[in-house]
């Protein structure tokens, strides 16, 4: 790979998670570690310790980070270039936040793959009680491996509800003791019926449909939805058009914040700041005053006073 960009094989999870292990094994495999001179970044000391010595070859650089004020762009600048790297693997810290991480990250590193590891055994307690952690971690994921997969505290159901709540393109792995790897497959279909002339939304369906529409909006374009929302009114946008959304939660409190959509009706409304609307519109992709873009536009033929749902803020689980 050419010199300006090196690949970043992330791997996240909390201590005893198996990240130690999974690294270890991958690197005395020749089929991974056939001689790229790779820099191994410890972010956290945990109870497992690296064994070089079994590594394949010389051909591996270890660096630590032990304090989070030291992940600085310069700090890893320094560090990579104390080598000629074909790679960088990185054990994060748990506790640590991953925009942290992308903030310090060096121009010319590019995340390769990331992997989010998991002690089957303690994740329902981890998401209880550090919710806002377990989806800083799931929200890139490209793969959940669940380590322990044999704890009677393992219910896939509820850690595949978790997992597709935040991430819907993560592979969900279950790892056994014994060495057997088991893919989920359970089937998640999305709580609304994406083809049919009029897409209806629930009431607890919207934070997934918004995301939908965001992550597929080229299917949405000339479809036409019926969904209830909250009316916010901006100076920016003309007599005869408001903004309809809810408040949507990702992981807590904090992180709430209104998304909603421009909708169109054909003439002046009285509607206000706060009230409960039905809307039955077709959505379509233009340029925008509110949006300073291009982005979907809902037309409607009106509207229709609702009452609000029994959750007002919309939530993925």
């Amino acid at each position: 790979m050419a010199r300006d960009m090196i690949p970043v094989y992330l791997f996240t999870g909390f201590l005893e998670s198996g990240k130690t292990k999974f690294i270890q094994e991958s690197m005395e495999d020749k089929k991974f570690n056939s001689g790229d001179k790779t820099l191994l970044l410890v972010c956290e000391e945990g109870i497992e310790e690296y064994d070089p010595s079994s590594f394949w070859g010389q051909n591996v650089y270890f660096a630590q980070i032990e304090n989070e004020e030291d992940l600085t762009e310069e700090n890893l600048t320094r560090i990579a270039n104390e080598h000629m790297l074909d790679r960088i693997i990185i054990e994060y810290n748990g506790i640590w936040q991953l925009p942290a991480l992308y903030a310090a990250m060096p121009k010319n590193w590019a995340i390769y793959q990331q992997m989010f590891f998991v002690d089957g055994s303690t994740f329902l307690t981890y998401n209880a009680n550090m919710r806002s952690l377990v989806v800083d971690k799931l929200n890139d994921a490209e793969m959940v491996i669940f380590n322990r997969a044999d704890s009677p505290n393992v219910d896939k159901e509820q850690f595949h509800k978790i997992v597709r709540g935040i991430n819907r393109r993560s592979a969900i792995i279950y790892d056994y003791p014994d060495g057997k790897v088991e893919y989920d497959e359970i089937e998640d279909p999305l709580p609304f019926d994406k083809n049919a002339p009029v897409i209806e939304i629930g009431d607890d369906d919207y934070a997934l449909w918004y995301r939908d529409l965001s992550e597929d909006l080229e299917f949405y374009i000339g479809k036409t939805v019926k969904f209830k929302g909250m009316v916010a009114r901006s100076p920016e946008l003309s007599s005869n058009s408001f903004i309809i959304g809810r408040p949507i939660m990702t992981c807590c409190a904090d992180d709430i914040a209104y998304s909603g959509l421009v909708c169109r009706v054909p003439s002046p409304t009285p509607l206000r700041d706060g009230e409960w609307v039905t809307v039955k519109a077709k959505i379509s992709y233009e340029n925008c005053n509110l949006y300073k873009k291009k982005g979907p536009v809902l037309t409607a033929d009106g509207t229709s006073f609702a009452v609000k749902p029994q959750n007002e803020v919309a939530t993925f689980y």
